[in-house]
């Protein structure tokens, strides 16, 4: 339960922000499969919605009551997962208290600017027809909306493919899908419900009990020091695949600083940790949802190859890791 509480967690987080404001209106069949990507990527974290959300994912599913709203380009949140434990997440910018009302405990974190809700969704950095194709396939309708229908393919099988559905009044994702090369959906997002920029009184945004009383803990951040120049890389990286940041950071329980190497084709994306080895062992695969993540040890350091790509992938990178 911890652990499925865990995954709920992070993967909540890794996305519900980005998402999407009014753009002038075109009929949908004057607007091609990039522009409506474009449409949905201008609009990142200006719109107040709420509504009910199902997230599937490894066989299970979990109904989350979501309010979002920003004000002055700082995100205010709520998300109440509606079986198990309750967990209730607030969000205030970067600080986010994940409220357990069973066990009456709150522990605080810290999150960057990323969405809450809808992952890997596609950058401006993303090169249609290289490593994807992206079409539109029809239109439908969600959660009361009519909604475009686009698919991304991904030309190899190191990455996933993508099925979104936008909005066709706004661009908003009212549904995602990440797909298997073999059609199956490892996971999906839908909107059962959504109202868009209507007023949200800041109550809707409270704890839905008191929590003055409630045990509080500290999750230890992770500190980004600075940029570095790193002698590490890949010789065999998937095509599309490239640096996008390096740098130093502080993780909970390390003594040295560890290196992050972030990779990306523009839809993907794959982090690699470097540290010293230590004598503990490590599981080389694991996987929580659609997150994969591969550990190898190099010439006295250990190098892992994390991110929201088949676990061949993963594999790949971290073990084609050298030092120049």
């Amino acid at each position: 339960m911890k652990t499925r509480r865990r995954q709920l967690i992070a993967t909540v987080f890794v996305a519900l922000g980005g998402i999407v404001a009014a753009t002038p209106c075109l009929a949908a069949d004057e607007i091609g499969p990039d522009d409506w990507l474009v449409k949905m990527a201008s609009a990142v974290q200006t719109t107040n919605y709420e509504g009910t959300v199902i997230r599937l994912q490894n066989g299970k599913s979990d109904t989350l009551k979501v309010v979002h709203v920003v004000t002055d380009g700082v995100i205010h949140e709520k998300v109440v997962v509606q079986e198990g434990d309750g967990l209730e997440i607030i969000r205030n910018g970067n600080e986010v208290q994940c409220i357990l009302p069973d066990k009456q405990t709150v522990r605080v974190e810290e999150w960057n600017d990323q969405s809450t809700l809808f992952s890997s969704l596609p950058s401006t950095d993303i090169q249609f027809g290289n490593e994807y194709d992206v079409s539109i396939v029809r239109e439908e309708r969600i959660a009361g909306r009519k909604a475009v229908l686009l698919a991304i393919r991904p030309h190899d099988e190191y990455r996933y493919g993508h099925r979104i559905w936008l909005d066709i009044a706004t661009g908003f994702p009212l549904q995602t899908k990440l797909m298997r090369d073999d059609g199956e959906a490892i996971e999906q997002v839908k909107f059962a419900d959504i109202t868009l920029d209507k007023e949200i009184h800041a109550s809707a945004l409270a704890p839905s009990t008191s929590i003055e009383n409630f045990r509080w803990f500290t999750q230890p951040q992770r500190k980004i020091n600075h940029a570095v120049d790193s002698p590490w890389n890949s010789a065999e990286l998937p095509s599309g695949f490239a640096v996008k940041s390096t740098h130093e950071e502080d993780l909970p329980g390390r003594d040295v600083p560890v290196i992050h190497i972030l990779y990306s084709d523009g839809l993907a994306n794959v982090s690699v940790f470097i540290e010293p080895a230590n004598d503990k062992k490590f599981a080389r695969r694991s996987r929580a949802g659609a997150s994969n993540s591969y550990s190898v040890e190099n010439d006295g350091y250990q190098v892992t190859a994390v991110g929201e790509v088949p676990a061949e992938t993963v594999e790949k990178i971290a073990i084609s890791m050298q030092p120049n």
